[in-house]
C-alpha cells in the first residue's frame, strides 16, 4: 500500500509538469539483436551510432546492464516476463515460457489490459524467420494485439551472395556478411521495421500504446546496404590479443561457447573483416532508430513517449578468443539499455550502476501508474532516474548452459564471481575495477577466498544449489504450440 501511495509522486518528480502529465504516458519499445556496448553513447571512438546517442541524450543511458540469460529466447522470455531463466525455464531457443507458465502476465499483456493500443513489429519474443507468424516459433501471440513480420531482401534475394567463412553453420549463426551495393535502407528487413512502426505511431497517436520495434541487427549475417560499410575501413579494425597464457587460467566451461578457437576457426584478417561488418550493421541499424525518434517528434509524441532501447545480450568481437555470445564474460553479459523519460531532469547522464534486463518491467509499471504482478524478480530503476549517482547495491545475475550443467555469474559493483556447475567444474573471480578485460582469474589464490564467500552467499540466493546433486534442468515436456 506503501508502494502504491508514493506512486504518483515519484512519477510527478520525474516528468516536468505539462499537459502529458493529465494523459497515460506512451511506450516505444525498441530492441535490438546481438549488440554490444560498442556504441557512441557508452564511450566507443569508432562506431557511428548518432541516432542511439541522440536517444542517450534525452533520457539515462545505463552503461552496466545486464541480461540474465545471453542467448535470444532465454533472455527475452525473461525480460517480458519478469522473471529469471530458473522460473521461466527457458534455457534454449526451443521451449516456451507458456508450457510452465500458461497464465503469466507479460509486459505487454499489463498495458493491453490496461487499455492501451499493443503492437510488435519484427523480433520481440523469439521466433522463426521473418515472414513467419509463428506458428514454428516462440513468439507469444498473447502479447500483442497486433502483429507484424516483415521480411526484406537481406532475408531473401541476397543469402546466396553472402561471404561465409563458416560453411559449417547455418547463416543465422556464422561469420558472414555483404556489402550490399544496390539495395537501399527501406528494401532491408530492419528498414521495413522502421516502415511498419511508423505507421502504427500515425494511426495511433491519439490513443496510448505500447509499439514494440523489434529490429534484427546486429544479428549475423551482417548484410546492410554499403553505405554503412563506407563508414569504416579495414585499417581501423583491431582485435584483442589472445594470449595462451591467460587462456590457461579460465576454466574450460569458460571457453565454450566458441568453436573452435580462436575467432571460430578463421584467420585474424578474416576476423577483422567480420568486425567491420558487425560495426555496419550497428550503423544500419541505428539509422533506422532515428527516423522512429523523427517520427516521434513529428507526430507531436516526443512529449507523451517513454521510449526503451535495449539488446537481449551482449557481444563478443574476439575478446579471450571468443565470438558471439553465451558466455559469463563482461562483452557477452552487458547489454545497452537507455531510458528515455519526457521532462527527465537528469537527461543525457551515464549511470555506471548495475542493473538487469528483468528490471525494466517494474519501471515501465511504475513509471505508468500501474500495478504489475507482484512477484516480478526486478526492481524500478525509476530512482536511478531520478538520480544516476545514488548509493546502489544490486549485484547483476547472469546464467548459461552447457548441455547437462549451469553456469551461474554475479557481478557487483567491483567483481565478477562465476560458477560452473555449482563450482565442480571451476570458478572464477575477477576485478572489474583492476582488471575490466577479465584477463585475471582471482579464484585460486588464498588472498580472496573472504571475497569468493562473500560471493558465494550472493550467488546462493539467487541460484542455491539443488537437492539432486546438480543435475541439468531439463524442459521434457512436448514443444508449446503458440
Amino acid at each position: 500500500m506503501l508502494k502504491l501511495a508514493l506512486l504518483p509522486v515519484v512519477i510527478s518528480q520525474i516528468n516536468c509538469p505539462s499537459e502529458a502529465q493529465s494523459k497515460k504516458m506512451n511506450v516505444l519499445f525498441i530492441s535490438v539483436d546481438d549488440m554490444n556496448n560498442n556504441l557512441g553513447c557508452f564511450g566507443h571512438p569508432l562506431v557511428k551510432s548518432p541516432n542511439i546517442d541522440r536517444l542517450a541524450s534525452s533520457g539515462i543511458a545505463f552503461a552496466n546492464a545486464y541480461c540474465q540469460f545471453p542467448l535470444c529466447s532465454p533472455s527475452r522470455s525473461s525480460l517480458l516476463t519478469g522473471l529469471r531463466p530458473d522460473r521461466t525455464r527457458v534455457f534454449d531457443l526451443r521451449y516456451h515460457f507458456r508450457q510452465d507458465l500458461p497464465d503469466r502476465v507479460t509486459l505487454p499483456q499489463m498495458f493491453m489490459n490496461n487499455g492501451y493500443f499493443v503492437a510488435r513489429v519484427g523480433k520481440m519474443y523469439h521466433y522463426g524467420n521473418p515472414g513467419d507468424i509463428g506458428t514454428n516459433g516462440l513468439d507469444d501471440r498473447v502479447s500483442w494485439s497486433e502483429r507484424y513480420n516483415p521480411a526484406g531482401r537481406d532475408k531473401t534475394s541476397l543469402e546466396l551472395d553472402i561471404i561465409n567463412y563458416t560453411p559449417q553453420r547455418g547463416l543465422g549463426s556464422s561469420m558472414s556478411f555483404l556489402s550490399d551495393k544496390a539495395g537501399k535502407d527501406e528494401e532491408h528487413t530492419d528498414g521495413k521495421v522502421a516502415d511498419q512502426v511508423i505507421e502504427l505511431l500515425k494511426k495511433n497517436k491519439n490513443k496510448p500504446f505500447f509499439i514494440g520495434a523489434g529490429f534484427y541487427k546486429p544479428h549475423c549475417p551482417w548484410v546492410t546496404p554499403s553505405r554503412y560499410f563506407d563508414l569504416y575501413q579495414p585499417d581501423q579494425i583491431s582485435l584483442p590479443l589472445v594470449i595462451p597464457s591467460v587462456q590457461e587460467n579460465y576454466p574450460a566451461p569458460a571457453l565454450a561457447s566458441t568453436n573452435p578457437l580462436p575467432y571460430f576457426g578463421i584467420s585474424y584478417d578474416q576476423a577483422k573483416d567480420c568486425k567491420l561488418a558487425y560495426f555496419a550493421a550497428i550503423s544500419f541499424v541505428d539509422a533506422q532508430i532515428g527516423r522512429l525518434l523523427d517520427a516521434l517528434r513529428d507526430l507531436g509524441l516526443e512529449e507523451n513517449t517513454i521510449v526503451v532501447f535495449w539488446s537481449d545480450h551482449g557481444y563478443h568481437l574476439g575478446e579471450h578468443g571468443l565470438w558471439f555470445k553465451q558466455s559469463c564474460f563482461e562483452e557477452s553479459a552487458k547489454t545497452p539499455l537507455i531510458i528515455s523519460v519526457p521532462g527527465l531532469y537528469s537527461a543525457g547522464k551515464l549511470c555506471r550502476k548495475n542493473v538487469e534486463l528483468i528490471d525494466i518491467y517494474p519501471t515501465l509499471a511504475a513509471l505508468t501508474g500501474q500495478t504489475p504482478p507482484n512477484d516480478l524478480d526486478g526492481i524500478s530503476l525509476v530512482p536511478l532516474l531520478k538520480n544516476p549517482g545514488m548509493d546502489w547495491d544490486h549485484p547483476a545475475y547472469t546464467q548459461v548452459q552447457r548441455s547437462n550443467f549451469p553456469g551461474h555469474s554475479v557481478r557487483t559493483a567491483l567483481w565478477r564471481y562465476t560458477e560452473w556447475d555449482f563450482g565442480k567444474k571451476g570458478v572464477e573471480l575477477y576485478n572489474e575495477e583492476t582488471d575490466p578485460q577479465e584477463l585475471n582469474n582471482l579464484a585460486s589464490n588464498p588472498l580472496y577466498s573472504g571475497v569468493i564467500k562473500q560471493m558465494q552467499d550472493l550467488l546462493k540466493k539467487v541460484h542455491p544449489a539443488p537437492v539432486d546433486g546438480g543435475k541439468a534442468i531439463e524442459n521434457t515436456k512436448e514443444k508449446f504450440s503458440n
